[in-house]
C-alpha cells in the first residue's frame, strides 16, 4: 500500500512538474492541548504541511498545506506559500522532544502540533537546509520555544551546543575526578613517607636503647 507522503507527492506535485522535499503530518495546536488524533480519529480531516521545489529552473521552492479529509482517499492542495515568504519558525528546544512549533510568514501564523517529535525534526532539518540553499537573503529565523533567536544556522548550532555542553561537562568531571586522584595520590604519598621517617626514627630509638 502506497503511503500518505507517496500518495502525496505523486497526486499533488507531479502533475505540476514539482518534486516533494518533505512532509509533516500535523494539527492544528489549540490553547488546550490535545493528544495528536491518529488516522482514522475524530478529526474530519488530516493536514499535512509540505516542502516542495519545482524541477524547472530557477528552482521555486514552497511551502503547501495538504488535506485528506475523511471516507476519501485523495488528498486536496489548500494554502500554498513561497519559500521567501517565511520569516519564522519557532519550534526548536535543544533540551527535549516537543511536536509543537509555528510558521510565520508575511500575512499568516500557523501553530501546529506534529504528529510526533521525530517528524517535526526531520522536517525542520530539511527546511533549513533549502533555506540555506534556495534562498540567498530573507532567510527564515529559526527560533526556540522560548521564542529565543537561535539564528541561521539555528538547528546546527543548537546541535553543536548541546554536544559541547556535554563535552564540556564530562571534561570538566574527569577533571575533578583528576584532581580528586591527584590529592589522594600525594596524601598517599605524604602518608609513606611520614610512616617511613617514623619506623626509621623508632629503629634508631630501639637501638640506642638497647645500647
Amino acid at each position: 500500500m502506497m503511503s500518505a507522503k507517496s500518495a502525496i507527492s505523486k497526486e499533488i506535485f507531479a502533475p505540476h512538474d514539482e518534486r516533494m522535499l518533505a512532509a509533516v503530518q500535523v494539527k492544528r495546536r489549540t490553547k488546550k492541548k490535545i493528544p495528536f488524533l491518529a488516522t482514522g480519529g475524530q478529526g474530519e480531516y488530516l493536514t499535512y504541511i509540505c516542502l516542495s521545489v519545482t524541477n524547472k529552473k530557477p528552482a521555486l521552492v514552497s511551502v503547501t498545506k495538504v488535506k485528506q479529509f475523511e471516507g476519501s482517499s485523495s488528498f486536496v492542495r489548500r494554502s500554498q506559500w513561497m519559500l521567501d515568504q517565511l520569516r519564522q519558525v519557532n519550534g526548536i528546544d535543544p533540551n527535549r522532544d516537543c511536536p509543537e512549533f509555528d510558521l510565520v510568514f508575511e500575512n499568516s501564523f500557523d501553530q501546529w502540533v506534529a504528529s510526533t517529535a521525530s517528524e517535526k525534526c526531520t522536517f525542520f532539518q530539511v527546511l533549513h537546509n533549502i533555506s540555506q540553499r534556495y534562498l540567498s537573503d530573507k532567510k527564515p529565523e529559526f527560533i526556540n520555544c522560548q521564542s529565543k533567536v537561535l539564528g541561521g544556522n539555528s538547528i546546527l548550532h543548537s546541535a553543536a551546543d548541546s554536544v559541547t555542553s556535554a563535552v564540556q561537562k564530562a571534561s570538566q568531571a574527569l577533571n575533578e575526578r583528576g584532581e580528586r586522584l591527584g590529592r589522594a595520590e600525594k596524601q598517599t604519598a605524604e602518608m609513606m613517607n611520614s610512616s617511613q621517617q617514623f619506623a626509621e626514627t623508632a629503629h634508631k630509638l630501639a637501638m640506642k636503647h638497647k645500647c
